[in-house]
């Protein structure tokens, strides 16, 4: 009604023909503003094992069912790993275009995940460079016993994980990520691990085809312990296949835990001749 009004007092007091042309420049503006903003850098909400840019839409529904098969260099003796695989399954929702929220199960450590993802800028042509998103998860452990931890507290069983990503589509087929990342853990291997570490994380995509890309994200630690070799940095190489109403993501990694905290913090395995870990992450919206 507004605008109705504002039209009629601009066709009584300069014209239809100027009121025509401010209402087409008007129209015009609206469109370009919409091809301003970019299309998102990443088609899976993750890379490979990193969390991407990219949102659900308001009213969306993703299942999600990712698997982590054992290790790989064992051969036969655990069948390629098939013999030993990890699990995760769970859900993501958007509340809005620019907040979703999601909740998963895991088989490693039996590990219960809710997650916040929320957009705080979008990369804009010919202005703002890049797409800004958090993320934030918690982690609650189900598997630890007071058998072994006899003064066990359910605040014991928590971990958290905050991450700022950035991310700039180059072009249609070449997308790059950087982030910081930050967890906590309430339990944790001293003689390995810290109770807060921090690292820096990175991840890109370069499309191969229509349907197919290729990806791979790697996270340093900033603070990791001198003479604690067990746990390395996580780095993963996978490849995007879209099949319509889903992205079906094949992974190669040196992690084999899938919930954030584990991945940035306990990949045991080393692609220069130790452990490597085949899996794929799958994505079906609603």
């Amino acid at each position: 009604m507004k605008k109705f009004f504002s039209f009629v007092l601009v066709l009584f007091t300069i014209g239809y023909a100027s009121a025509q042309d401010d209402l087409l420049n008007q129209l015009n503006a609206e469109k370009t503003d919409v091809k301003d903003k970019e299309k998102t850098a990443f088609k899976g909400l993750q890379i490979c094992n990193i969390q991407s840019t990219k949102m659900t839409a308001k009213g969306e529904w993703y299942m999600v069912i990712s698997h982590r098969f054992g290790n790989l260099t064992e051969g036969l003796d655990n069948f390629f790993g098939l013999d030993n695989a990890l699990t995760k399954i769970g859900g993501i929702y958007g509340v809005t275009d620019w907040l979703s929220l999601g909740a998963s199960r895991h088989t490693y450590n039996k590990i219960y995940e809710v997650t916040a993802k929320y957009k705080l800028a979008d990369q804009i042509t010919n202005g703002f460079p890049v797409t800004i998103v958090g993320y934030n998860t918690m982690d609650i452990n189900t598997a630890l016993s007071t058998d072994l931890y006899p003064n066990l507290q359910f605040n014991n069983r928590l971990a958290y994980s905050t991450q700022l990503l950035a991310s700039r589509k180059f072009s249609e087929g070449l997308s790059f990520e950087i982030g910081g990342v930050y967890v906590h853990k309430n339990l944790y291997d001293d003689a390995q691990e810290l109770k807060d570490q921090y690292l820096v994380a990175a991840g890109g995509r370069c499309k191969l085809s229509k349907r197919l890309s290729v990806n791979l994200d790697y996270a340093y630690k900033i603070n990791q312990l001198e003479n604690a070799p067990l746990f390395q940095n996580p780095l993963t190489l996978g490849l995007d296949i879209e099949t319509g109403g889903h992205v079906f993501q094949m992974v190669f990694s040196n992690s084999q835990p899938m919930n954030d905290v584990a991945v940035f913090t306990n990949a045991t395995g080393k692609w220069n001749g130790g452990s490597l870990y085949f899996g794929f992450n799958m994505y079906r919206v609603f």
